[in-house]
């Protein structure tokens, strides 16, 4: 089945030119100039992926993407001119998950969605295995339905946080650097991954924990990376 990927962005000829691009690898393309005819698409089709831009009239891509994050998990690529860490970092911040800085190689494009559709697909997909559920103390993620407890209350996480999160929770004990973590999430070469991890593992936090700046489960090991901590 083909994915579906909406593009948004205020100038119609990158829109055009990044249909061409997505139509040659086999993907449907939805096409919108501002973020509030965006919502309207995202609520009437069924879409596997946005591509966003940040600046755009009417409703801009942070505000587009904060509307998004209160019912949808989509996953989110962001496309803006502006390359600074801080608009990357407000970008995942607000609930994205990839950042794209214009001008974008057209191969780099394609890698970033077939990479995030993967995430999205393995999120979404049920596995019949048996021993698919795995508990740390009052966590408890079900692999099988992708669900995650909290003491018994529900915890709605994103396709690269719940994958972060399984891969500490499957390895109980174990650091894992930042570089290590990139690698094994996002399936490429960690170069100046910091910053998003990080803002991935903050987010985490703010969800599982009670208490993030005192964490239970996910903990930092300063200088090397982090872990979830055995109980």
């Amino acid at each position: 089945m083909k994915s579906n990927i909406l593009v948004v962005d205020d100038d119609r000829e990158i829109v055009d030119a990044i249909e061409i691009y997505l139509l040659q690898e086999d993907f449907n393309v939805y096409k919108a100039y501002d973020g509030e005819e965006a919502i309207k698409l995202l609520k009437a089709n069924d879409i596997h992926l946005m591509l966003l831009d940040i600046m755009m009239p009417k409703l801009d891509g942070i505000h587009t993407a904060l509307k998004i994050r209160e019912y949808s998990s989509v996953p989110i690529i962001f496309l803006s001119a502006k390359s600074e860490d801080s608009d990357k970092i407000l970008g995942l911040n607000i609930g994205a998950d990839d950042y794209i800085t214009k001008p974008f190689n057209p191969l780099e494009l394609v890698a970033r969605v077939k990479s995030n559709l993967r995430r999205y697909t393995t999120l979404g997909s049920i596995d019949t295995g048996n021993d698919n559920v795995f508990t740390v103390g009052g966590l408890v993620i079900n692999d099988d339905t992708k669900d995650v407890t909290v003491e018994g209350n529900s915890v709605k996480l994103t396709p690269i946080e719940y994958n972060i999160l399984l891969l500490l929770v499957k390895n109980q004990g174990r650091v894992f650097s930042i570089d290590q973590i990139y690698e094994n999430i996002w399936e490429e070469e960690a170069i100046g991954a910091d910053n998003t991890v990080a803002v991935h593992i903050r987010h985490i936090r703010e969800k599982i924990e009670i208490n993030p700046k005192e964490p239970r489960y996910l903990k930092v090991v300063w200088g090397v990376g982090y872990k979830i901590e055995k109980q």
